[in-house]
């Protein structure tokens, strides 16, 4: 595999409280029919946008760490082990390190968008584990200009960002114009979201709320980007675990 772009149409989809919580699921549940199975230690990915101020009631997670990156707006969050409501914004990421369970409640204001992404770390030692939680901050991420790229490290080298799911490198990278060339790290696959704009990878085009997937390729090169922002995460091709999707399923 090279570079495969999953459009929209192809992902899954899901609502809340009666559409007031649209997804696009680029990986989703068996019932969400997305056309992207769980793979490495990525388990699940939804582009969640509030048409109108909405409350997710309080539900159980597992094992999992499941991370949300605010992208527009304000979200709030409740949960068992905190139990008070704390505010993001966007730019903000939490991740919770569900352990052996934890329940939480997500609030997003009108016209609010984040990406809610869940890593496996091997469930099979985090299952064992308490839950915990943190919050970081916009400002608490590193930023640098790469040519005429504004390259944001959200998990990776200067980042605050605690994980217990091995390998996993993310970054936020914005583009107004022009190109941008990003090295695949060896043994990684990308996973990437094109969030706003419109821009080629590795010469295939592809638009807003495009996914992309990219394997076996030594550099990703962006190119014809236009007001272009890009959510790439680069993580193992192989795990010395078993993870749930390959028990599971």
């Amino acid at each position: 595999m090279s570079i495969r772009i999953i459009p929209k149409a192809q992902q899954g989809s899901g609502a809340f409280n009666g559409g007031e919580i649209l997804e696009n699921k680029p990986i989703g549940f068996p019932q969400d029919h997305s056309s992207i199975k769980p793979y490495s230690n990525l388990f699940y990915w939804a582009h969640a946008r509030a048409v109108a101020e909405s409350t997710i009631g309080l539900h159980p997670h597992q094992g999992f760490e499941i991370c949300s990156f605010v992208l527009k707006g304000e979200i709030r969050h409740y949960d068992t082990k905190l139990k008070e409501w704390r505010p993001l914004k966007a730019g903000d990421v939490q991740i919770i390190r569900a352990g052996n369970g934890i329940s939480h409640s997500e609030w997003m204001g009108k016209d609010g968008e984040m990406f809610q992404i869940w890593f496996d770390p091997n469930l099979n030692k985090t299952i064992t584990q308490p839950a915990s939680y943190d919050d970081y901050r916009s400002a608490d991420f590193p930023e640098k200009t790469v040519g005429a790229a504004r390259v944001k490290t959200l998990v990776g080298e200067g980042s605050p960002f605690r994980m217990d799911t091995p390998g996993i490198e993310i970054l936020s990278i914005d583009i107004a114009a022009g190109d941008f060339s990003l090295a695949v790290p060896n043994g990684k696959i990308g996973s990437a979201y094109l969030q706003e704009g419109s821009a080629k990878f590795n010469g295939e085009a592809a638009n807003t709320s495009d996914f992309v997937l990219v394997e076996g390729q030594e550099t990703l090169e962006i190119s014809d980007a236009a007001q272009a922002r890009v959510f790439i995460i680069f993580s193992p091709k192989e795990l010395d675990y078993k993870t749930y999707a390959q028990l599971r399923f």
